[in-house]
């Protein structure tokens, strides 16, 4: 199969073959996560499981990968595999259409997973992913604010102590330190917010930060597990 041919020759064979048998599962297939996805079925991912419990609008045509006319109405778990399965016709794709949340997390167990991506924008369900994560000792990478930022460039990678100018990461660093959870790899802005930012209605956004976002996640993950 020469779909992974250019993957082979950067990373090597036996590298390759780590990617083909890992088991990612991601949380929220929106702006940020669903870049992450393609991207790591691009990179030769054997299995993902993703956790959405939307739809595609027409809303979300300004910036995420699996919106289009055609999908619009759709579940994103099911959008999402079928774009998938479109780039890898042997990849595994496992779809839960929920919203995860402390009352049905132990219906969803983390062990069997290699690496968790917490690409989910509520403070609620991303602590019950990161605590659960890490008390089960799975690797995991989670994503800070994207909404009001323009400037890709002003992504970062870091532990969360270390950032800086992202309200949510200000909020994730007390919440988390408050249930014993020092450290966390994440990715996030340190651009301010701009634009028309109002909390009672959804954040605004265009496409550079949250698919550079997606794409910088899934790097890291790759990296990860590959040992570099």
């Amino acid at each position: 199969m020469q779909t992974f041919e250019r993957v082979k020759l950067l990373i090597g064979e036996e590298n390759l073959e780590k990617l083909k048998n890992s088991k990612i599962a991601v949380f929220g297939v929106g702006g940020v996560g669903g870049y992450a996805v393609e991207a790591l079925a691009r990179s030769g991912i054997g299995e993902i499981t993703v956790f959405d419990n939307d739809i595609v609008s027409e809303s979300n045509l300004n910036r995420q990968i699996i919106a289009t006319v055609e999908t619009v109405g759709k579940s994103k778990v099911e959008a999402v595999k079928d774009r998938l399965k479109s780039i890898n016709p042997n990849i595994k794709v496992n779809t839960n259409q929920v919203f995860y949340l402390p009352e049905n997390a132990d219906n969803y167990p983390f062990s069997k997973y290699d690496y968790i991506i917490d690409a989910v924008d509520t403070v609620t369900a991303k602590l019950e992913i990161i605590t659960r994560a890490k008390k089960e000792n799975v690797k995991i990478i989670s994503c800070m604010g994207t909404g009001g930022k323009l400037s890709p460039l002003s992504l970062k990678v870091a532990d969360i102590r270390e950032t800086k100018n992202c309200p949510l990461a200000r909020v994730m660093r007390r919440e988390l330190k408050n249930r014993g959870v020092e450290k966390l790899k994440v990715v996030y802005s340190e651009e301010r917010i701009t634009g028309d930012f109002n909390e009672r209605k959804s954040p605004p956004s265009m496409i550079f930060v949250p698919a550079t976002a997606g794409m910088v996640i899934a790097g890291e993950v790759i990296k990860d597990i590959i040992g570099r």
